[in-house]
């Protein structure tokens, strides 16, 4: 199916005159302005040490997948058509432009960062980076006998030569380039000297970060600088000139064609090769390269000058996610906040006796992921489970809900599962999950042809003395126990029979390839969800032109379709209170007169990354909500396969739209859109109210409240139910 991006014709305003033609802001120059965001807290003085550092690090692998897949994207476009215009009206190369100079601002204000203020605190907090040129006699014995012990022997480098192709280098990794004076002379002049190029890549078997004794604290040396304090060492008897750090990135944004694979585990194996020795889109390298080494690498890597970043500091800050981690550094930083067991939930039944009593909605990371990783294990070896089908995007290297699927096929359950190979950078273990479970008798659906398979939902179904029972598993996040600590997301757990009856009838049509059937409750894209969306948007459109109170309350990820813009701003003229918490893309202006005055736009930074979806309409007097997997994206509403979830439950609707409307309240780490693009962070004032921590101060007093109930209530043990 096609996006529908692409239109001739000037969407009119309520009062129909056409819509301002500067009404989009462009896609990538607001992701960069997502991440600035995110290096914001790293900037933030009130934040423990650490957490800083972790922010640091994360902006820094946010970039670079921004360098892989949409400046990669970009590239491609350029070679093209360098003329096609995207929604904001910016040809190709005016967005590569503007691209890189953001990133070259946005790098330099990184390692500003670090210089200038987290490395100095961090030191003197007792880690310290040490500088081998610069330290004790001890420090330095120890690092060369691990240089010796544990480096030598393991990495080795490797001469370029004209003749031969240039290595294959991996993207990503941190590489040293050495420049050596040759043995010979130029046949043209005898007095000019010529140089011999070497690589070294560091590689991923020895640690990045070396440890180095300390009389307290903690100390270390990053592997590059410990490698090219001993560099001599690999070239006995040559002259070393120089010896720089330098990285490349490869574009990533290489997808299946899927018309032309017989067999897409194969093709998607393909894929991943063709990833490792794609085209390079950026070389970042240490800022005191030579000119003549500089020259060297950007030809060998056929790069332009705005594809080049120099870096005054370490390549790579993704270490700092390793000192994050250190022991014994507690005080710097967050406290604890462990997921807490919700009250809906006896630990002492099964998942399907708490379920059968009413609809239990999740907040994680606030409550426990557990319950849907416990409901997925008891069907397992349930003995009157009949069937478990699921959806698997993305799950964690140890998965237990692998495991889980694995044995109920091992017990003669009927397991189907959808697992998508395509999932952007987890292809390679998708396909190991999809091997192993095939292995164990899963029945295993590697998606659909053309499309993502992005929708979160489990189906288990259950023989039980009144009939066939359907429990199901609706969330806004992945089948992963261990993002599930950290993202926040909706889980909907639920036996209700309307519901079950659609959520069959969705996976069996994605299963079994056929023409979608009409569904009474879901919405699923790319065949119902976007017209549904719009339909709702209008409908509040139409009441607020009534004289109705009119309001849409939306959380979701990024909103970049612009013909859901386009309602909205239709919404915001005819009066709709639209509350919109966008994390990241925002591609829609907010408080413009005459257009979006009723619009406001926020997004939340803090120490969990914001990942649920949940939109409200009013809906005049029948309110109705929704939790769903799938952002405000043409990539969601038109290529992936998605799925939107009424939350009908009253106590479950309470609870997700109190939360919803918490992020509204949120003052301590919002920050509010302007119609330019830019962001300006909100102030607490007298009255500091953060989201994030007044969810998870609701969910530890729920479970206070119950186990305090507990306490003063008799319990009798009761009979096992040995069927």
């Amino acid at each position: 199916m096609k996006s529908k991006q692409a239109t001739s014709q000037k969407p009119a305003s309520d009062n129909g005159e056409p819509l301002p033609a500067d009404r989009f802001i462009n896609r990538e120059l607001a992701w960069l302005e997502f991440n600035e965001r995110v290096l914001d807290q790293a900037a933030d003085s009130s934040l423990p040490l650490l957490e800083r550092a972790k922010f640091l690090a994360i902006s820094s692998s946010n970039l670079d997948e921004f360098m892989m897949v949409r400046v990669g994207s970009l590239q491609m476009q350029y070679q093209r058509n360098s003329m096609v215009r995207d929604a904001a009206g910016l040809t190709v190369g005016e967005q590569l432009l503007a691209v890189a100079h953001r990133c070259e601002v946005f790098t330099n204000r990184q390692y500003k960062i670090l210089s200038d203020s987290l490395e100095p605190l961090l030191a003197e907090h007792d880690i310290h980076r040490i500088d081998l040129n610069d330290c004790t006699d001890r420090c330095r014995d120890t690092a060369e006998r691990r240089f010796r012990n544990d480096v030598l022997a393991v990495i080795s480098p490797q001469a370029i030569f004209e003749e031969r192709p240039f290595p294959l280098l991996q993207g990503l990794g941190v590489h040293l380039c050495i420049r050596l004076k040759a043995d010979k002379t130029s046949a043209y002049d005898p007095n000019a000297s010529l140089w011999d190029f070497a690589v070294i890549p560091l590689g991923r078997t020895v640690p990045r970060v070396v440890l180095t004794p300390s009389d307290r604290g903690h100390s270390y040396v990053l592997l590059e600088d410990l490698i090219k304090h001993f560099i001599h060492e690999f070239f006995p008897g040559r002259e070393i000139v120089e010896c720089i750090s330098f990285r490349i990135t490869r574009n990533a944004d290489i997808e299946l064609q899927e018309d032309a694979a017989s067999d897409l585990m194969i093709g998607m194996e393909e894929v991943l090769e063709s990833r490792r020795q794609s085209r390079a889109t950026r070389l970042e390298y240490s800022e005191d390269a030579s000119d003549a080494m500089l020259a060297f690498l950007s030809e060998k890597m056929q790069l332009r000058g705005q594809d080049l970043y120099p870096i005054s500091g370490p390549l790579d800050l993704s270490y700092l996610f390793t000192l994050h981690g250190l022991e014994g550094f507690d005080a710097l930083r967050n406290d604890a906040w462990p997921p807490q067991r919700i009250p809906k939930i006896d630990p002492s039944e099964n998942m399907f006796s708490s379920i059968s009593r009413g609809d239990i909605l999740l907040l994680h990371p606030y409550e426990s992921f557990d319950p849907v990783v416990r409901l997925i294990e008891e069907a397992a070896i349930d003995p009157d489970v009949l069937a478990i089908k699921q959806v698997l995007y993305r799950t964690s290297r140890n998965s237990p809900i692998v495991s889980a699927l694995k044995r109920a096929a091992k017990n003669g359950k009927y397991v189907s599962v959808i697992v998508e190979l395509k999932a952007r950078f987890d292809e390679a273990r998708n396909i190991e999950w999809a091997r192993e479970m095939e292995q164990s008798g899963v029945q295993v659906i590697y998606g659909i042809r053309g499309l993502k398979t992005h929708a979160k939902v489990c189906i288990i179904v259950r023989r039980e003395p009144q009939g066939i029972v359907r429990y199901m598993h609706f969330g806004t996040g992945n089948y992963n126990e261990v993002t599930a600590t950290i993202y926040g997301d909706v889980s909907l757990l639920t036996c209700n029979d309307e519901l079950g009856s659609d959520a069959s009838a969705f996976f069996n049509a994605v299963t079994g390839a056929s023409q979608p059937q009409e569904l009474r409750h879901l919405d699923s894209a790319p065949t119902t969800l976007r017209k549904r969306i719009i339909d709702l948007i209008n409908a509040e459109t139409q009441r607020c032109i009534e004289g109705q109170r009119a309001e849409i309350f939306a959380k979701i990820n990024a909103l970049v379709d612009t013909e859901v813009i386009d309602a909205l701003y239709r919404a915001s003229q005819a009066g709709v209170e639209i509350k919109l918490n966008v994390r990241g893309v925002c591609c829609l202006r907010p408080g413009v007169p005459g257009l979006s005055e009723t619009i406001r736009v926020i997004s939340i930074v803090d120490r969990f990354l914001e990942h649920a979806r949940i939109i409200y309409f009013r809906h005049g007097e029948d309110s109705e909500l929704f939790i769903s997997s799938a952002d405000w994206m043409p990539r969601n509403l038109d290529r992936r396969v998605e799925i939107m979830v009424p939350v009908d439950d009253a106590s479950c609707r309470e609870k997700v739209m109190n939360s919803l409307l918490t992020y509204f309240q949120d003052n301590c780490n919002s920050w509010e859109m302007q119609a330019d693009g830019s962001y300006i962070r909100s102030q607490p004032g007298k009255n500091a109210i953060r989201a994030q921590e007044q969810l998870y101060e609701r969910a530890c007093q729920a479970t206070e409240q119950i186990r305090q109930k507990r306490r003063t209530t008799f319990e009798t043990h009761e009979p096992t139910d040995h069927r």
